[in-house]
């Protein structure tokens, strides 16, 4: 079954320090954004993207998705203060008999058609499926540096994108959302909300998200370790 996604790219990045939004800083020579949208761009289950960006990038975007002639990229549209805003905006554009979306963050770049194949399976059964890798490290809960708790982590999962729905489902969570003036903390979590069941389909832990600068180090050695195995 093919799918739409939309991709939100309108935050600013401030944790990263860079002076620009991170979908524009360039790891080995290319930008994030490119990089992401290369993987749906070439996806044959995909078919569409909706490019949700700032008011004040909006041209930039249209330049950038005219120099690399993303014949997939159906919408560009201005987002909201909030990424779920933001999120919201895109899923307002995407086609009605589109029967699957899938949200995905611009500053995710290392996803591979393989989990999203992965995933699309597992909406189609289900209607709502994220991808996530168990937790690696002790996590313990505290107030004002002092522990209160150490959490079981056996059960604990880092959700990553895309997160992948059927559209009415995620249409009606994000419409609750808003009329409920309610904050959520992800998509899935939306979902959630309304009382859908969401199902985990196992991750990549390089899957990153790249939101610090550090994060762009692992970033590099990602994309050298698959430049190196296609060589």
């Amino acid at each position: 079954m093919n799918y739409w996604t939309v991709i939100p790219a309108a935050g600013q990045g401030k944790r990263m320090n860079a002076g620009i939004s991170k979908q524009w800083i360039e790891l080995l020579g290319s930008p994030v954004l490119k990089l992401t949208l290369d993987v749906f761009e070439k996806d044959q289950a995909c078919s569409g993207i909706v490019l949700v960006g700032s008011e004040r990038e909006l041209k930039q975007m249209q330049d950038f998705v005219q120099t690399f002639q993303y014949t997939k990229v159906r919408q560009i549209v201005p987002g909201g203060s909030e990424r779920q805003q933001s999120v919201f905006e895109g899923l307002k554009v995407v086609p009605e008999d589109a029967e699957l979306v899938l949200i995905h963050d611009a500053a995710r770049p290392f996803i591979t058609h393989h989990h999203i194949s992965q995933l699309v399976e597992n909406t189609i059964e289900t209607g709502s499926a994220v991808l996530a890798v168990p937790v690696k490290d002790t996590v313990k809960r505290a107030i004002q540096n002092q522990v209160e708790e150490t959490i079981d982590r056996s059960s604990l999962w880092a959700v990553q994108t895309p997160q992948a729905f059927r559209l009415s489902i995620v249409k009606e969570a994000h419409e609750k959302a808003a009329a409920d003036h309610y904050l959520g903390t992800d998509d899935a979590s939306l979902v959630e909300r309304i009382g859908h069941t969401v199902t985990i389909v196992m991750g990549d832990y390089h899957n990153i998200k790249l939101t610090t600068s550090d994060d762009l180090l692992f970033g590099q050695a990602i994309l050298l370790d698959r430049q190196g195995e296609k060589a």
